[in-house]
């Protein structure tokens, strides 16, 4: 049975947990999760006044660390004026500026702007408007969309379909799923050969590519090089294939530039954007689009729209908050930060390669990530990581980590050595059959 009192817990936890299912959790033996009581900076305060370093700025979103005041203060000012209004038939400046902003900062002619209320909604619309696209355009047939082997794209239904369908946490749903093309990310000329006359086989059925650019998340934490995302740019132009930059995960410095498709020098059909799109204050997302795609939905024929809009589109806190985000981008040196994390974060996790079981170490700007064989004893881990004062949440074989990118290099390396001690203890403990 599933534990639900803890004497060292405060009162509402015990109260609450009962009736909360929690995320990506097996609650029939996951232990009380930490009760959060407030955040400040990059630390995280529990209940019983332990404060811990979070190395994972709340799922790669608090990418100013928490409570930044220029943000707390837009949204405290949009609060008293207009916490939200319907999008429909309605404007708002929030939403407009913020729009512009975007659209002047993405690649390219990316130049519009629809807002989502989550990263998975974004992917969502993202499928919607590359299927419609072609209808619109009066091509039929082409519905399928070519996703990469450990790609992950959100949990909503249509997200789960361009997830690896073999291994990813919704491989179960095989089945009732639409099902789409998985293929590996090219990397050698051969890769990248086949992966063309991919295309070419199956181009009269596909709407679109889907990538995660330079960094797979959820589905291992797997790096590939710009070429590959600039090779499967060319490839997707040749067949006449839209390209879809998922950059949930990677958009907004984390990989040291504002967008990871710019290293590769790539303007996408399609960019999914979100996580740190508010610095992680409330849940925003949004999909944009080049100006032919968006022109391809004028006419004079209504069924020509785009019928799609979440009933919280361009909440106005969200989009004061994300403003406020973008003002502390052009005001403070959130990209250098996160082009020096690389270095920081490749030295003090290098001795980790030293450590039996652990089989690689990388690093792609505010991102590390430490690979091993087998991840056993996991709750032991996260807890012994806690003992250590930090947060991390290691998952499937990895132990890794997306700090704030206005964490000092004092607060970086207190995260890391307090990593590579826990994993060192880690690797003398017995594998659990």
């Amino acid at each position: 049975m599933m534990s639900t009192d803890d004497q060292s817990a405060p009162d509402w936890q015990n109260a609450g947990y009962r009736h909360v299912w929690m995320p990506y959790t097996q609650m029939q033996t996951a232990p009380l999760p930490l009760p959060v009581v407030a955040t400040e900076g990059v630390y995280l305060t529990l209940a019983d006044g332990r404060k811990l370093i979070d190395g994972m700025a709340s799922w790669w979103t608090a990418c100013h660390g928490y409570n930044h005041p220029h943000i707390r203060q837009a949204v405290e000012e949009q609060l008293r004026v207009m916490p939200h209004v319907m999008f429909g038939g309605i404007n708002h400046e929030p939403a407009l500026r913020l729009a512009a902003r975007l659209a002047q900062l993405t690649p390219g002619n990316l130049n519009r702007v629809f807002f989502a209320d989550s990263g998975s909604v974004a992917v969502e619309v993202a499928l919607k408007i590359a299927v419609q696209f072609w209808l619109n355009r009066g091509v039929t047939g082409r519905t399928k969309f070519v996703s990469f082997q450990n790609a992950y794209h959100g949990d909503t239904t249509g997200a789960m379909s361009v997830c690896d369908p073999d291994n990813s946490m919704h491989s179960h749903f095989k089945g009732f799923l639409l099902e789409q093309y998985s293929h590996p990310i090219p990397q050698t000329e051969a890769e990248h050969a086949a992966f063309e006359s991919f295309l070419t086989s199956k181009k009269n059925e596909i709407a679109g590519v889907i990538i995660e650019p330079l960094i797979q998340g959820a589905g291992g934490m797997k790096f590939h090089p710009p070429e590959s995302v600039s090779r499967i740019r060319s490839a997707c132009n040749h067949q006449n294939v839209l390209l879809i930059a998922d950059e949930i995960a990677t958009g907004f410095g984390r990989t040291g530039t504002m967008f990871a498709c710019e290293q590769a020098e790539v303007v996408p059909d399609l960019l999914c954007v979100g996580k740190a799109l508010t610095g992680g204050t409330l849940s925003f997302a949004a999909t944009i689009a080049t100006d032919e795609i968006f022109d391809a939905f004028l006419s004079d024929n209504p069924t020509h729209a785009l019928m799609h809009g979440p009933t919280f589109m361009a909440n106005p806190l969200a989009c004061a908050a994300a403003n406020a985000s973008l003002d502390l981008f052009e005001t403070e040196p959130r990209i250098q930060r996160a082009k020096s994390m690389d270095g920081e974060l490749s030295q003090l996790l290098a001795p980790c390669r030293e450590i039996d079981g652990v089989i690689d170490v990388r690093t792609k700007g505010a991102v590390g990530v430490v690979q091993v064989r087998r991840l056993h004893n996991l709750e032991r881990l996260r807890a012994r990581i806690v003992e250590e004062g930090v947060w991390l949440r290691p998952f499937g074989d990895m132990i890794y980590m997306t700090p704030a990118l206005s964490m000092t290099p004092e607060e970086l390396r207190t995260l890391c050595e307090a990593t590579v001690r826990a994993v060192q203890e880690w690797s003398t403990w017995s594998v659990e059959e």
